[in-house]
């Protein structure tokens, strides 16, 4: 584990394993231990924790946002040496990655977008839950809000259709400075990768697009949407992790395995 300087902020970086890298980013309110569940050994691993996340501070800067972390994730590429790489990640880390993409093409070679929330808009109703979470956190602290969550319209509907997702958003509150990283949840919720349809389609590098159902947070149809609208682009579909965990991540393993190994002798995946 490395440290990276940004702004007054201090954040970890992971780099580890050997051959092909591959800078990989987690979700929202993840951090290396979600990455290192996500992604299959073999390849040499860049992650940096965002802002707020794991074990990284929040900095001076405000607002949080997706060109921030982006910025700070290419800072973590140049500190580990990178001229290019391929660029991944959950959920969030998904959007920054594609934002890497069309912001820096000469660096980024190709791409693996897992359980995409973000497509083309800022603010999609699928973070509505997580900006409902950051707004009563910061209105009414952790325990009230909490309460307040757990009666909500919002809440009956996720038991119902994505209890997994629920799981997740329940946790906001429970984790530890939880009204500090509340504003990083509304900042991020209520933003967007900053790419355009008309980007995606420009990107002529390898693509790994993977969703699945059971998901309200990353809902299928993202996954689906970014992988039609990327000219080189795979769509897979795996077992969510809401009905077997074990075999979601045995499932993920194997697609982004495999899609690296497929692209491992490719001229313009080899590291400079």
């Amino acid at each position: 584990m490395g440290t990276l300087l940004r702004d007054g902020a201090t954040l970890h970086m992971t780099d580890t394993g050997e051959g092909l890298a591959v800078v990989f980013q987690h979700g929202l309110g993840g951090g290396e231990v979600q990455v290192a569940q996500t992604f299959p050994a073999g390849f040499r691993r860049i992650t940096l924790e965002c802002r707020g996340h794991g074990g990284s501070g929040l900095g001076e800067r405000r607002p949080f946002s997706f060109e921030m972390f982006a910025d700070d994730v290419l800072a973590a590429a140049d500190q580990a040496g990178l001229e290019r790489f391929i660029a991944g990640g959950v959920s969030m880390g998904a959007a920054i990655a594609l934002s890497l993409a069309c912001r820096h093409p000469g660096r980024v070679a190709g791409l693996i977008l897992v359980r995409p929330a973000w497509t083309f808009t800022a603010a999609p109703t699928s973070m509505q839950p997580i900006a409902e979470v950051a707004e009563l956190i910061l209105q009414h602290g952790t325990d009230k809000g909490r309460t307040m969550f757990a009666q909500s319209e919002t809440a009956a509907r996720l038991y119902r259709e994505a209890p997994d997702n629920l799981s997740s958003l329940l946790g906001y509150f429970d984790r530890p400075g939880a009204k500090s990283f509340a504003q990083v949840l509304a900042n991020i919720a209520n933003d967007g990768p900053g790419v355009s349809e008309r980007d995606a389609a420009a990107l002529d590098i390898p693509a790994l697009v993977v969703g699945n159902e059971v998901d309200a947070v990353h809902p299928l149809s993202a996954a689906y949407t970014l992988a039609a609208a990327m000219p080189s682009a795979t769509f897979a579909e795996v077992t969510p992790k809401a009905r077997d965990s074990a075999k979601h991540f045995g499932e993920l393993h194997e697609q982004i395995g495999s899609f690296l190994q497929s692209h491992s002798n490719a001229r313009s995946l080899i590291p400079s």
